[in-house]
């Protein structure tokens, strides 16, 4: 039985709230569950104590029995100091123009070059 230790929402429409929850990772989001950890309030200001609640005790037998944070949760858990930092992937590089975008853009710089070089060796 594969583990994941995950946000299920509640709250009313526009006003989530959510419960950390450890359950079967082929259980619905907001089905059943094995164990409530913890609850996440976002709707609370960041510095507010009540934002994240979370029975770390819990959440590192969890851990050590294999249950697999999501993504989200990693990153919350590595600033409590729970799980390692996650490496985050650089960001990529804009998109280079086509080929032939590439060659007009060459050609462009080439003939103004030209013409400046014609402009100066006239003065």
């Amino acid at each position: 039985m594969a583990l994941k230790i995950r946000l299920s929402r509640g709250g009313a429409k526009k006003r989530p709230f959510y419960k950390i929850v450890v359950a079967d990772a082929r259980a619905p989001r907001d089905g059943r569950f094995i164990e409530k950890v913890g609850t996440y309030n976002p709707m609370l200001p960041n510095d507010n104590g009540q934002r994240w609640i979370l029975d770390e005790d819990r959440v590192k037998h969890w851990l050590s029995v294999g249950a697999q944070p999501t993504d989200r949760l990693v990153r919350f858990f590595a600033d409590k100091g729970l799980v390692a930092k996650p490496v985050r992937a650089e960001q990529t590089k804009q998109p280079q123009p086509k080929a032939k975008a590439q060659q007009r853009a060459k050609d462009q710089a080439e003939r103004d070059a030209a013409a400046a070089a014609e402009a100066a060796a006239g003065e």
